[in-house]
This record gives C-alpha cells, sequence and structure tokens, in this order.
C-alpha cells in the first residue's frame, strides 16, 4: 500500500445535477411526508492524473443513463491506471467484493469497490475509493470558493482559457439554477431563462435576489446558452472545476505542512489525527484493562446548555430608551475564545495508568495543575444546602440523568448529592474549593501527564495568523477543532454493513442473513441489498482518556470565570440567563459593565469592537484562548428570552434579532418566527409548530419531504419552572417541594 506520504495519483472529482420529479402528495395526517423525487440527468467529472499516459481532463454526460455512464468512465480509468502503477503500489484486496465505511444502512462515510479484471498474479487489484469532499471541508462550495484567491483558480481557468478576466469572473460568482423548475427531462430543452419566480426553493422559502437573476441573464447571454440543459452544462462544470481548485488547494497546503496527503484519508478528523501523531511524536498507552475503560467513559460528558433564567430586559444610559427612575442593568453575551483549543493546550493524559492502591488516602488539593501525575477519580459529593442559592443558576458537576417523571437521559445540572461521580482530579479540586464536600473516593485512576498536544495545536494557531488567505485561515482553524472530535470517537459505536449483489455464493445475501450475529437488512432494488451485521468483536483502540480530559479541563475554564471573577464582582446582581458550553448570557445590575471589562480588560477579547466606540474600549487580544470575547462586539443587547436549552431568542440594538431553535432550519426560523412568538409562548404557554422542507434518503433514493417540526414549548424539564415567575431552579434545590 502507497504511503500517505506519497501524493495519491489519481483523483476524480465528480458532482451530478438532479431532475425534481413530483411525487404524488397525501398531507392528510401525516407530520412527514415526500414531494420530489431526485433523479440524475447530468454527471461531470475532473481526473487529476500524476502521469503523462492519463492527461487530466473534464468530461461529462446528460441523459438518463448518466450515472452508467460515469460508472463505465470509472472503470476504464481503472483499467488505464493499472496499465501505468507497478502491482506493488496497488493495495491488496479480493476481486469484485465492496467495503464500506458506514454510519448506518442508508449513510455511508465511504465505500471502496475493487475492480474486476484488475486483479494481479499477487492477489492485487486496482480499487476505486468513493469520498464526500463535505467530510474535510463542511461548507458550502460557494462560502469555500470565496476564500480562495482568484488567481488559486488554476484548473477552473484552464477548463475556459478563452474567457476574459471580466467574463471568467462572471462565471466564477455564485450562479443559480431552478432546481425545482426542471420536474421532467423536457425542462432541459426550454430556450429561454425561465422567470424569476421559477427559481424559487421550497428548502429556503425563497426565490433568488434580482441580482442573483441579472447574473443568470448575463450568463446565459455572454456564454450563448441555447437551452437550460445547455445552461446546467455550464452550471455543472464550474462546480466541478471549482471543486477541484478548493481541494486541491487543500492537498497542496496539507502535503507541504503536514507532510501528508488527504487524498489517503476518509474525513478530516482522521487526517488531523494522523497529522499530530506525526507532528507530536506522542506515543498513547491503550487501556487494556476493561473496568479502566468503563471506568473512563463513565466520565464523558458533553458540553451543558440549559436556561437558567427566562427573561430579562436591560436598561442602562447606552440604550436609546433608558428609564432613570429604575436601576441600571445590562445583558451581556459572552463566549470563551477557542476553548476545546485552551484545553488541548493543558497537560493531557498520555501512558502509565495505574489504579491507585489507597485511593482513601490520596490528597487531591496537593496536585498541581501542571503535575506530571495526573488522577480520574470516583467520589462521592455531598452538596450543602447553604450553598443552594448561591450555585443555583451554574451548579458544579453536570451529569447524565432523567428529569423527574421523564424517561430520556440529558446532561442535567443538579444540586443533588453525587454518587460515584467520575471526574478529573481539577474538576474535583474546584468543587471542593467552592464548598463541595467529598465524603468517600472509591477509585482513581493514576496516569502520566503532560502538555504533548499543545505544540501541534499552537503550531496551527501560528500558521492561521500567518495565513495570506481566507482558505488558509479556515483550514487551519479546522485542523485544530477536528482533533477534538478524533479523541471523542467512540469505536463502539461503528456498525458493520454489506452490500451484496446476489443471493447465494460465499458472500452472497443468503449467507450474510444466515451469520448468527445477523441484525437487519434494507432492499434497495432486485440486486442489490444491505445487511447489517452485529460486531463479533470491538477493537478498543482510541485514547478516550483525552477526550474526556479536554471535555473535563474546558469546563473549569467557563466555572472559573464565573465563580472567580464575576461573582466577586457582582456577588447578588449577577445572574446567569443562559449557558451552552462556552458561553454564557449574564443579566448585570451595575453602573457601566464596560468599565468594569475595561478595568479587567486582560480577561477579555475586545478586538471585535468598533475602532471608534462610544465605550473607548481598546482593542486588544485578538483571539487569545480562553478570554472571553463580547458576541455582540459592544452593540447594547436590550433583550433576552429563554424557554430551555438551544430555544432563545434576543435583541440587540442596530443588528436583528437573535432566534435559536435546534431543529428548526435558520431560513423557517427568519422567515416564519419573531421575538414576540417566543414571549407568547413563555407567557400563554402554548405549543407551536413550523413546516419546514430537507433532504432525505429512503432505501437510497433520494427525496425532498416536507416535515413538521416542534419549534416552540414552553416546558423545560432540565430544571424546575417556578410557577408566576420567569426564575427556575436546578433539581435538587431544597426550595422544591418533593
Amino acid at each position: 500500500m502507497p504511503s500517505k506520504k506519497e501524493r495519491l495519483p489519481f483523483v476524480v472529482y465528480a458532482d451530478l445535477e438532479c431532475v425534481l420529479e413530483r411525487e404524488k402528495i397525501d398531507e392528510d395526517g401525516f407530520k412527514s411526508y415526500a414531494y420530489q423525487h431526485h433523479k440524475a440527468f447530468s454527471v461531470g467529472y475532473y481526473l487529476c492524473s500524476a502521469y503523462e499516459e492519463i492527461a487530466p481532463a473534464y468530461r461529462f454526460c446528460r441523459g438518463g443513463d448518466c450515472v452508467s455512464w460515469f460508472v463505465n468512465e470509472l472503470n476504464g480509468i481503472a483499467h488505464r491506471a493499472k496499465k501505468i502503477l507497478s502491482t506493488s503500489d496497488i493495495a491488496n484486496s479480493f476481486e469484485g467484493s465492496i467495503d464500506l465505511l458506514p454510519l448506518t444502512k442508508e449513510r455511508y462515510i465511504s465505500f471502496t469497490k475493487n475492480v474486476s479484471g484488475t486483479l494481479s498474479r499477487g492477489g492485487n487489484c486496482v480499487k476505486l475509493r468513493f469520498v464526500d469532499s463535505f467530510k474535510f471541508l463542511s461548507a458550502s462550495l460557494e462560502k469555500l470558493a470565496s476564500y480562495l484567491d482568484r488567481n488559486k483558480l488554476r484548473i477552473t481557468r484552464l477548463g475556459f482559457p478563452e474567457l476574459s478576466k471580466s467574463d471568467f469572473d462572471l462565471l466564477t460568482r455564485k450562479g443559480v439554477f431552478p432546481y425545482e423548475y426542471v420536474d421532467d427531462f423536457d425542462k432541459l430543452l426550454v430556450t429561454k431563462l425561465p422567470p424569476r419566480e421559477a427559481f424559487y426553493s421550497s428548502l429556503t422559502g425563497d426565490t433568488v435576489t434580482d441580482s442573483e437573476y441579472e447574473h443568470a441573464w448575463n450568463v446565459w447571454l455572454c456564454f450563448r446558452v441555447e437551452n437550460l440543459g445547455e445552461y446546467s452544462d455550464l452550471y455543472l462544470k464550474t462546480d466541478v472545476l471549482l471543486l477541484v481548485d478548493i481541494f486541491e488547494n487543500f492537498r497542496d497546503t496539507c502535503i507541504e505542512t503536514y507532510r501528508l496527503d488527504p487524498a489517503h484519508y476518509y474525513t478530516l478528523p482522521g487526517y488531523t489525527w494522523d497529522a499530530m501523531l506525526k507532528y507530536t511524536k506522542v506515543s498513547f498507552k491503550l487501556l487494556t484493562d476493561i473496568d479502566m475503560i468503563m471506568f473512563v467513559e463513565r466520565g464523558i460528558r458533553g458540553g451543558l446548555s440549559q436556561c437558567s433564567n427566562r427573561y430579562a430586559h436591560a436598561n442602562n444610559k447606552y440604550m436609546r430608551s433608558c428609564d432613570s427612575s429604575r436601576p441600571s442593568t445590562y445583558l451581556m453575551y459572552l463566549d470563551v475564545n477557542n476553548l476545546y483549543g485552551w484545553a488541548m493546550c493543558e497537560p493531557l493524559p498520555h501512558t502509565e495508568f495505574q489504579w491507585v492502591d489507597d485511593a482513601e488516602s490520596l490528597d487531591v488539593m496537593s496536585v498541581t495543575l501542571d503535575s506530571a501525575i495526573g488522577y480520574i477519580l470516583e467520589v462521592d459529593l455531598a452538596y450543602p444546602r447553604e450553598l443552594h442559592d448561591a450555585h443555583a443558576d451554574l451548579p458544579f458537576c453536570p451529569m447524565r440523568d432523567k428529569p423527574p417523571e421523564k424517561r430520556c437521559d440529558k446532561l442535567l445540572a443538579t444540586l443533588c448529592d453525587k454518587s460515584r461521580y467520575v471526574l478529573h482530579y481539577r474538576n474535583l479540586q474546584q468543587c471542593v474549593k467552592h464548598g463541595l464536600r467529598v465524603t468517600k473516593i472509591h477509585r482513581a485512576l493514576r496516569f502520566a501527564q503532560s502538555p504533548w498536544l499543545r505544540g501541534y495545536i499552537e503550531l496551527n494557531t501560528e500558521l492561521r495568523t500567518r495565513a495570506s488567505n481566507d482558505f488558509e485561515r479556515e483550514m487551519y482553524k479546522l485542523m485544530n477543532n477536528a482533533v477534538f472530535g478524533k479523541t471523542m470517537e467512540n469505536v463502539q459505536d461503528h456498525v458493520d454493513v454489506r452490500l451484496v449483489t446476489c443471493w447465494d455464493e460465499r458472500y452472497g445475501a443468503e449467507a450474510m442473513i444466515a451469520k448468527p450475529n445477523f441484525h437487519s437488512r434494507s432492499v434497495f432494488a432486485e440486486d442489490l441489498m444491505a445487511v447489517e451485521l452485529r460486531r463479533l468483536e470491538v477493537r478498543l483502540n482510541k485514547p478516550i482518556y483525552v477526550g474526556m480530559s479536554i471535555l473535563e479541563i474546558s469546563k473549569t475554564r467557563v466555572y472559573d470565570f464565573h465563580y472567580d471573577y464575576m461573582v466577586p464582582l457582582y456577588r447578588e446582581r449577577c445572574k446567569i440567563m443562559y449557558t451552552d458550553t462556552d458561553s454564557l448570557i449574564y443579566f448585570l445590575e451595575c453602573d457601566d459593565v464596560y468599565e468594569n471589562m475595561k478595568r479587567d480588560i486582560a480577561r477579555f477579547d475586545t478586538s471585535g469592537y468598533p475602532e471608534n466606540n462610544a465605550y473607548c474600549m481598546p482593542r486588544v487580544n485578538k483571539k487569545v484562548p480562553a478570554l472571553m470575547k463580547d458576541e455582540n462586539d459592544g452593540a447594547v443587547m436590550t433583550e433576552f428570552v429563554g424557554l430551555r436549552a438551544k430555544m432563545y431568542a434576543l435583541k440587540v440594538e442596530g443588528k436583528s434579532d437573535t432566534k435559536k431553535i435546534k431543529g428548526v432550519k435558520r431560513n423557517v426560523v427568519a422567515r416564519t418566527i419573531t421575538f414576540n412568538d417566543y414571549m407568547h409562548c413563555l407567557n400563554d404557554a402554548i405549543q407551536q409548530s413550523r413546516r419546514q422542507s430537507c433532504i432525505r434518503s429512503t432505501l437510497h433514493k433520494v427525496y425532498t419531504v416536507s416535515e413538521l417540526k416542534l419549534a416552540f414549548s414552553p416546558y423545560d424539564d432540565k430544571r424546575y419552572v417556578v410557577f408566576g415567575s420567569y426564575d427556575t431552579l436546578p433539581w435538587g434545590h431544597y426550595k422544591i417541594l418533593s
């Protein structure tokens, strides 16, 4: 198998366009129904080749058999590649089989087809691996292209060599296509650009703007387009060539920086993990004691999200309307810069894992933050009643549990005593410092720790600072963020899915279904079935203790800011309205919050404030990790309403209202929901739903689906809602009657 340091010699970039064929709609009684079936009508691809014998080229096919044409093209490329490459460079496999890297029977990270007829005497054959570029660069093609300098669009320029600069700029601007207008193949023969209304998209709930439609007209006229089919050909070719330039620039930058080719990988987290291992040369000790593994897993809890207080209206001298007879109050939306990036620079576990023999006598409070030895502990904690009021907004030690009278586990921050709670020693030190009592230490896992990941994080941070364009800046940011995701990979969630194309034979459907670990099957067509098998063994080969430690250490930063800075400064005049992992929304009673920030400027990133701001705030500490940043950059926040986690809205002077509802598409929220809707739900306790459109795959057929989603709910089971007020209390508070 070729080294991942070597540039992969053959990469094909492809895209396709679909007719959105109308489905018979039966809306009665259905929350969800399909109304469009996506059928491919054209495929375009560009072959990047490192060999002169196979020249780089763009090819496309328009017609009902375009997918079959594309498969035949790939088959031809594979056979031509085999003639060039020595068999020693080709991966070992079985002829004709299909290897999947699945998420479910419907969704795959990747699949690999071993090409029939390329098998050598040594048992080697050519593999076609299909990978989603979105798994590396998770943004729209338009956005990614905007990051690139124009002189980096080399392949796109070669694809249109005759164009003037102005025509090339016209072509590579954001294009539009009337997807929903093209509901059958005959529409591709239309000889004039459809009207602006025909560009309506049910996914966005809107049509194109006047300027976008004018741009489409200019492209149609400039390129002498004769029908909508030719327009789609031009649209497809531009998209494919832009994708080539974007991903090839990504490969070039990665190979230059990390000496690894991303084309060998399935996802960005997998790539950046290998790049990190190569750079840091860290040597992990994988856990082989199942008790240690399960112990660490119990300490893995995600970021806390909760609405602590449900409504507030600010009143201060910086607002357009201020009532001087009322106390001076502020609403501040603060966010921790690069929280996980900061945590990844702290000392993290890597080797020498062993149980502490006499855990009860361990003096946890004497272990320093930068100690060469760290601990994960299992403890019983008492939450004294006298702390309940002071800690009501943000209790320590969140845990996965069921809210009262509920069936599903949620991450809850409660004031209940904790039994056999697993946490990092730094979190335990913080809890004890703020009044929680350790009543028993059950177990302690000892390990060697060091800031072994810091060098890689700082490398990418420095490269991002020095980057000459937005594309590289965004890439280096992703390289850091994706590392954390890989530390949290749970291999027990992996599934085993086999695609089979026949009933009998050794690897046919009959043999798969007869296996004792058979789970389920999905039939896609008469000659294609996906079979899911239960895994007979799981290789626990990921350092999950790293991800657990990063999550726990990151929590200490948020709690430090609140309990060691905000509470001493504002005392009872400080109220948390909402928190979500790395952000806090505060309601503060003070004369001037901005003067307080200036006095303690070392704690804040104020680089986003306007140059001549009303507070004379210095613009300093740009993107310094772990510092707090005003998300509104000095714009005055006047009102907040929160219904529950991931469901809140806020008003900011001079800006559009911020409205968040998890599970409802942003364009639906923007078009159909107002700040007053949140208030109506809060005050009248009325649930509301919204209908939205999205794309779904069913048995590998792609549809546009209309679904009814719950948009508003006044019921928050993560906390106890105090009757007749906007206040809530954490479960376990002494004021909540049993």
